[in-house]
């Protein structure tokens, strides 16, 4: 549920000036980054211009991308023409960012819309107003090219992608937005100044986001005032091989800013670990909670799935949550959508699991108990 591309990189002289103009522009020192978390992007300006650079938006990968922001696109020169009206976007997270920027409008095409949750969004492609572009990864280009977009935001595992290329070769400007390869949950959130760049949103998206900040950081100062220190059990089996957040990843972030004692929080790494079952039975039977597990919503379908599971505490004493019951009127699960924007609410859903009384009104957002 849930990103293929232009690469380029340039460097661009100044020719046709005056020596000394030359080098006093030269001179000009870049200003100081305003990105805060994120570590996939910046913006800077540089001798008067003003530059997105990508510097990391695929796995394992250390090559940066540098757009010149302009009134002109120019695919020759990296330069991206803002604000843009006509846009494809390729990941459910990319909705809600754009939303919270006033810019829905801006999104004229979609695959597998189907996925989409958000109520806007949802009525614009209900109306006609965002085509459908079929499989995210097999993107239907004559429909692409009918709608003229301006910019295409993509998503891919690796840059060697056909599809994006094939699409560069139209001449469709292609940049790729990396959010989903972030640490930490406000490096993810902090992605929606990527999106405020190219909508010509800059003021509003630093607004949106020093609030979501400012809701995250009070969250994780409450937590502070836990009496309690819950140990956390997280993933689930697939084919034989039980999935965990590694102890450096935005999840093992989450469970630490929520003051949880998260089992495998000193481990290396920032995907997922690979562990048998054993091992995750001998480690977290006991664990008092057992939060994200997989796509399951009842405890039959996890005894259907694997009979073991009942040897855990939390699934006999009734504390295992997921965040996969909450979806929108097509199925589209909402956690994947709206939390990379919103990790104030999912700190928020963790500290009302495990320590209620630290948060009396709030009402869990993402998180539900396993029926």
């Amino acid at each position: 549920m849930k990103k293929a591309f232009l690469i380029c990189t340039f460097f661009l002289c100044f020719i046709g000036c005056k020596k000394e103009q030359t080098s006093a522009k030269k001179n000009i020192a870049p200003t100081p980054t305003q990105i805060k978390y994120a570590k996939g992007f910046d913006i800077v300006t540089e001798n008067g211009k003003r530059y997105l650079v990508l510097k990391k938006v695929f796995q394992n990968a250390s090559e940066e991308f540098k757009f010149e922001l302009s009134d002109e696109n120019d695919i020759t020169q990296n330069k991206l023409k803002i604000p843009v009206q006509k846009l494809v976007v390729t990941s459910t997270t990319h909705v809600p960012m754009i939303e919270l920027l006033g810019s829905e409008h801006a999104i004229v095409g979609f695959p597998n819309t189907k996925y989409v949750s958000s109520k806007k969004t949802r009525a614009l492609i209900d109306s006609g107003a965002i085509t459908e572009l079929g499989s995210e990864q097999s993107m239907n280009t004559e429909i692409l090219l009918d709608l003229d977009p301006e910019l295409i935001v993509g998503f891919a595992l690796h840059p060697n992608n056909k599809l994006y290329n094939n699409i560069k070769k139209t001449g469709i400007p292609v940049v790729f937005d990396g959010d989903w390869l972030e640490e930490t949950p406000l490096g993810r959130a902090e992605w929606i100044k990527f999106f405020g760049v190219l909508l010509g949103k800059e003021k509003e998206a630093d607004k949106v986001f020093n609030t979501i900040e400012k809701s995250y950081n009070e969250a994780k100062q409450i937590a502070k005032k836990a009496t309690t220190k819950p140990t956390i059990l997280s993933g689930s089996l697939f084919k034989d091989v039980w999935y965990v957040p590694a102890g450096k990843s935005f999840t093992a972030q989450y469970f630490a800013d929520a003051n949880l004692d998260y089992l495998w929080k000193e481990t290396n790494g920032t995907g997922s670990l690979q562990l048998s079952f054993e091992s995750v039975l001998d480690k977290g039977q006991s664990a008092d909670y057992w939060i994200g597990c997989g796509l399951y919503t009842t405890r039959e379908q996890m005894i259907n799935a694997n009979k073991h599971y009942n040897k855990f505490a939390p699934f006999t004493k009734d504390k295992i949550y997921t965040n996969s019951l909450v979806k929108g009127a097509t199925g589209g699960i909402e956690y994947f959508e709206f939390a990379p924007v919103r990790p104030d609410l999912v700190l928020k859903d963790l500290i009302k699991i495990t320590n209620p009384e630290l948060l009396k009104d709030y009402k869990l957002r993402f998180f539900s108990l396993v029926e």
